[in-house]
C-alpha cells in the first residue's frame, strides 16, 4: 500500500511556484460552484504517520480557500461528553452539509490502529471495526457524500529526521511530545497495521490517496490537485432523479397472514386493572431510572405505529414516571433544511442520549422504511439500504451500553376511523387530526407491508420490535412500561 510513498518524491521551487497560483484559483472556484451546486458534500480525512506534514496541509487548505466554506475538526482521544456517546457520534456531528467541505483530522481510522498497536483490541476486533468503518464510508457514498481520504507517509528514516529537525527549532519543538517519539518505538507495528487498514478500507466509494509526505512542494500539490479534481468530476456529474415513477410493488405472503394482522388487537384490561398496573409499572420504572446501574447505561425507546394509535399517551405514562432532568422527548416531523442537506441519520445521531439518560423518540429513523418508502420520497435502492445501516446505528447504541426499545401501537382500521372522527369532534384534540392523517388512511395496506418489512428486518436481537395491541389504550400503555422495566433490568443483569 505504501510501496509508491516509499520512493523519493520532490518537485522543484520553480514549478511549485508557478502552479500554486492557478492551483488556487481553480480551487476556489470549485469550492463556489460547489457551493452553488449545493447537491453534495465533501468529506477530506486526514491520517497518517506523526510529522508526515498533515497540520502544515490543513492550515494551506484554510489559506488556499475560503474559509467560510471549509470546516475543519481535529480529533484526539474522546473526552468528557464524547465518553458518554457511542463511538461515533462525534463524527456524525462532524459531517459537513451539502455544498461545504468538512476536514476531519485524525478521523473513525486512527483509533482502531492505536487499540490495535498497544494491545488494547485484537486482531478479530479490529477486523470487526473495519468492517463497520467500511459500512460507515458506503453510507455516506450512497448518501451522496464525496468522501476522500488521505494517509500521509514517511518512512522510519524519514520520520525520525523530521522529529529530530522539530526539536531542534526554537519555533517548532513543541510539537513534538513524548507521545511522538512513543509511537516512533513502535514505528513496525504502525506500519503493519495501517497497511492493514488503508488496503482493506481503500474502496471506490471512499479510496484512500497515500501521499509521500517527506516533500512539501510534491505533498501540497498531490493534495491540492487530487481535491480538485474529484470536486470537478462530481460537479460534472449530471443529477440523476432516483425517485420511482410510482410506488415499488408490494408481496404480501399468499395466505395474507402478516405480523400485524396476526395481533389480537382487543386485549382486555379494566379501568380498575389499569390503575393498579400503572401504579405497579411506573414505580418500578422510577426505582430503575434511580439504581446507581443506570448511570452507566441508558434508554433509547423508539415510539412507531398507525395514526391515532396512542403514542403520545404511551409516553406521557413512560415520563410520569421519570425526573424531567433525565430524559428528552423527540418528537420527530418532516426534516428541515438543515436536516435535508444530511445524511438522513444526522439529524438522529445528533440527539443520542448521554449515559443515565432516557432519549425517548415519537417517530424516528423508521420514517426511511416508512413514510420516505411509502410516499415515495427516497428512492427504492435508498430505503432498501436503509435496513442494514439502521441495524448498524442500533448496534453501536446498544454496544455503548444504551437499551434500545422500539414499540410499534396497532390499531385496527375501524378503531382508527372511530379515534378520527372523536378528535374532530373534541376541540382540544383538533390539532391531532390532519388531512395528511386521513390521506395515509387511504394507504392502509401500502403502509401494512412496509410495516412488515420493517420488522423483518430490523427486529434483531439486540433492538427487537415490541408490537403492542392496542385497540385497548390501558392495555397498551401497560405492556409499553412492562417490557421497557424488563429490558432495562436485563441490562443491569449483563453489565
Amino acid at each position: 500500500m505504501f510501496d509508491s510513498a516509499d520512493l523519493e518524491h520532490k518537485i522543484d521551487k520553480l514549478t511549485y511556484r508557478h502552479e500554486v497560483p492557478h492551483l488556487r484559483e481553480a480551487l476556489l472556484n470549485a469550492q463556489y460552484d460547489l457551493k452553488q451546486d449545493a447537491r453534495f458534500s465533501v468529506v477530506v480525512v486526514i491520517a497518517g504517520v506523526e510529522g508526515a506534514g498533515k497540520s502544515e496541509t490543513v492550515n494551506l487548505l484554510h489559506e488556499w480557500m475560503d474559509p467560510r466554506f471549509l470546516h475543519t475538526v481535529a480529533f484526539d482521544e474522546p473526552l468528557g461528553e464524547e465518553r458518554e456517546r457511542p463511538r461515533m457520534w462525534r463524527f456524525w456531528r462532524a459531517l459537513p452539509p451539502k455544498g461545504k467541505i468538512g476536514i476531519l483530522f485524525g478521523a473513525w481510522h486512527t483509533e482502531p490502529v492505536l487499540s490495535r498497536v498497544f494491545g488494547k483490541i485484537s486482531k478479530a476486533e479490529l477486523e470487526k471495526r473495519v468492517a463497520e468503518i467500511m459500512r460507515f464510508e458506503q453510507m455516506l457514498a450512497d448518501e451522496g457524500t464525496l468522501v476522500l481520504k488521505f494517509w500521509f507517509h514517511l518512512t522510519k528514516k524519514q520520520q525520525r529526521k523530521r522529529l529530530r529537525t522539530l526539536e531542534k527549532n526554537r519555533a517548532t519543538r513543541w510539537r513534538v511530545t513524548k507521545r511522538d517519539w512513543k509511537y516512533f518505538d513502535r514505528f513496525d507495528a504502525f506500519e503493519e497495521t495501517a497497511v492493514q487498514l488503508t488496503r482493506q478500507t481503500s474502496t471506490g466509494e471512499a479510496p484512500w490517496i497515500v501521499v509521500a509526505g517527506a516533500d512539501e512542494p510534491y505533498r501540497n500539490l498531490t493534495v491540492g490537485r487530487t481535491l480538485l479534481a474529484a470536486i470537478r468530476e462530481r460537479l460534472a456529474d449530471k443529477p440523476v432523479d432516483r425517485l420511482p415513477d410510482k410506488n415499488p410493488p408490494l408481496l404480501p405472503p399468499v395466505d395474507h397472514v402478516t405480523v400485524v394482522r396476526a395481533l389480537d388487537l382487543d386485549q382486555p384490561m379494566t379501568e380498575e386493572q389499569y390503575g393498579e398496573a400503572l401504579e405497579k409499572w411506573q414505580g418500578k420504572l422510577a426505582k430503575l431510572a434511580r439504581d446507581a446501574k443506570f448511570k452507566k447505561s441508558g434508554v433509547v425507546a423508539v415510539f412507531e405505529g398507525n395514526d391515532a394509535a396512542g403514542k403520545g399517551g404511551a409516553i406521557r405514562r413512560l415520563t410520569q414516571a421519570l425526573d424531567a432532568r433525565f430524559y428528552d422527548n423527540h418528537p420527530i416531523a418532516a426534516p428541515s433544511d438543515d436536516e435535508r442537506a444530511q445524511p438522513y441519520l444526522w439529524r438522529f445521531w445528533r440527539r443520542v442520549p448521554r449515559l443515565g439518560r432516557f432519549g425517548i423518540f415519537d417517530r424516528s429513523w423508521y420514517g426511511r422504511v416508512l413514510v420516505e418508502r411509502v410516499e415515495g420520497f427516497c428512492g427504492e435502492p435508498d430505503w432498501m439500504r436503509a435496513y442494514g445501516e439502521i441495524n448498524d446505528f442500533e448496534r453501536e447504541l446498544v454496544e455503548h451500553g444504551l437499551v434500545v426499545s422500539k414499540f410499534w401501537l396497532a390499531i385496527g382500521k375501524e378503531e382508527q376511523l372511530k379515534r378520527f372522527r372523536a378528535r374532530e369532534k373534541t376541540s382540544f384534540k383538533r390539532f391531532k387530526i390532519t388531512e395528511d392523517d386521513w390521506r395515509n388512511r387511504k394507504k392502509w395496506d401500502a403502509y401494512e407491508g412496509a410495516v412488515c418489512d420493517m420488522v423483518d428486518r430490523t427486529s434483531t436481537e439486540y433492538a427487537p420490535w415490541t408490537l403492542v395491541e392496542a385497540n385497548n389504550k390501558y392495555y397498551a400503555r401497560i405492556k409499553v412500561l412492562r417490557t421497557l422495566c424488563k429490558a432495562i433490568e436485563a441490562r443491569f443483569e449483563t453489565r
